[in-house]
């Protein structure tokens, strides 16, 4: 039999001898393997001739993901619940702005023309050259305001830009979203009747700075409170927010956080999030322990009205002012409406031999960071969050009005895996 053989055949149809075929087998392996290292190397030195091939083959083999795949609402609508990337909304309507002031330019300048015309037939003679430096004066300035452009609005990294936040959306919650500096935050955190994670409870209120835990008793002989009870109670003694947590099978299920408001504002909104994935400190393979210091508060990926709302809710939990002594950062990063929740200790180390530099998401090497490289320590807790609902008032039961309900999660929602809603 000879050796000779087309590709792509399949071996039995060649020969009927297994230990022939398993010869071919690894004979073909051999010949695939020297021709793909051998257009990999002849790539590399066609590459170190000119850096711009390797340039134009990472810009091409991007993978394709399901978030590059994302699907927009093609609509000028900035309401809660429209999937609309707002930094692109926001530079859509400045382009629209500039065009219609470039046309009414224009528009103006051709009845300047008109009227000088009219007025100077006299005299085109003795001012021609005169009317010639103003038409080349008043064409540059109207150049220059073409091209007078705000500075790009987009985030050069996935960081959440609260400025963009619509207008639509600081009319339902002016207090959340108020022109006034924030307070300070103070927060209580309880559980739901009956709980008994009491120490899944504890570790996520240490999250918060300036928070205090209480028991929810659930005695016989003891008074039920309810939420709307205790929203009352903390309300008067000064807390800015209430954070319940709720369990299922003796396990972290279920977050509600109700902002209190001042004092002559009614508490709202209440946004309820589903715990997954919970893992406490201590279950982190060389976990560190959390300080007092105030942590820093890193918040990924939120582009529609719905997701800065919920950005905006979780920045008001923590101080606006960190303590960088303390080296300590909080990241929510949202991807696909999962919240990722995560603790860090970082520290800034000199960089070994054998690492490289810190790079851009292009690739390029960042500049000032050559050198240096950054150690992270998770602190914990661990889990993953994913908005459920957005009530006006205090929870499901005290929320009254049309508009009591804000935002709820369907299954629907999810049938198109490329449309997400934060």
């Amino acid at each position: 039999m000879g050796s000779s053989r087309s590709g792509g055949s399949s071996l039995s149809l060649k020969t009927g001898n297994k230990l022939r075929r398993k010869q071919m087998y690894i004979e073909d392996k051999k010949i695939a393997n020297k021709a793909r290292h051998e257009e990999r190397h002849r790539r590399r030195r066609e590459e170190a001739k000119n850096p711009e091939l390797r340039e134009e083959r990472l810009a091409k083999n991007q993978p394709a993901s399901i978030d590059k795949k994302r699907v927009w609402d093609d609509v000028d609508d900035d309401s809660l619940g429209a999937q609309v990337d707002l930094a692109a909304l926001k530079r859509r309507r400045m382009e629209q702005a500039e065009l219609a002031t470039a046309a009414e330019a224009d528009a103006a300048m051709k009845d300047d023309e008109e009227e000088k015309d009219d007025d100077a037939d006299s005299m085109l003679d003795s001012d021609s050259e005169n009317d010639g430096e103003d038409d080349e004066e008043r064409e540059e300035k109207l150049q220059r305001k073409r091209a007078q452009r705000q500075p790009s609005i987009a985030p050069s990294t996935t960081s959440t830009n609260l400025d963009l936040t619509p207008d639509s959306l600081t009319r339902q919650f002016e207090h959340l979203f108020s022109d006034e500096p924030p307070p300070m935050p103070k927060i209580l955190v309880t559980t739901s009747l009956n709980a008994t994670i009491h120490k899944e409870a504890e570790e996520i209120g240490a999250i918060f700075p300036n928070s205090t835990y209480i028991r929810r008793s659930g005695h016989r002989w003891g008074h039920k409170y309810s939420v709307r009870e205790i929203a009352k109670f903390a309300k008067n003694r000064g807390y800015t927010a209430l954070v319940v947590v709720h369990e299922d099978l003796k396990r972290p299920h279920q977050m509600s956080i109700v902002h209190l408001n001042s004092e002559d504002a009614a508490p709202g909104p209440t946004l309820t999030y589903s715990i997954r994935n919970y893992l406490p400190g201590k279950s982190l393979l060389g976990h560190g322990n959390a300080t007092n210091h105030y942590p820093e508060l890193l918040l990924n990926n939120f582009k529609t009205p719905l997701g800065l709302l919920a950005a905006k809710s979780m920045n008001t939990l923590f101080p606006a002012r960190p303590e960088l002594q303390g080296r300590q950062v909080v990241t929510l990063h949202n991807q696909r409406d999962y919240i990722f929740f995560r603790r860090h200790r970082y520290v800034f180390r000199e960089a070994r031999a054998t690492e490289k530099n810190v790079v851009t998401a292009e690739g390029k090497e960042m500049e000032g960071m050559q050198g240096i490289r950054a150690g992270l320590q998770e602190i914990g807790p661990r889990m993953t969050l994913k908005l459920r609902r957005v009530d006006k008032g205090i929870g499901r039961a005290g929320s009254e009005g049309e508009d009591a309900l804000k935002w709820e999660w369907k299954a629907k929602m999810e049938k198109k895996r490329t449309r997400f809603n934060l």
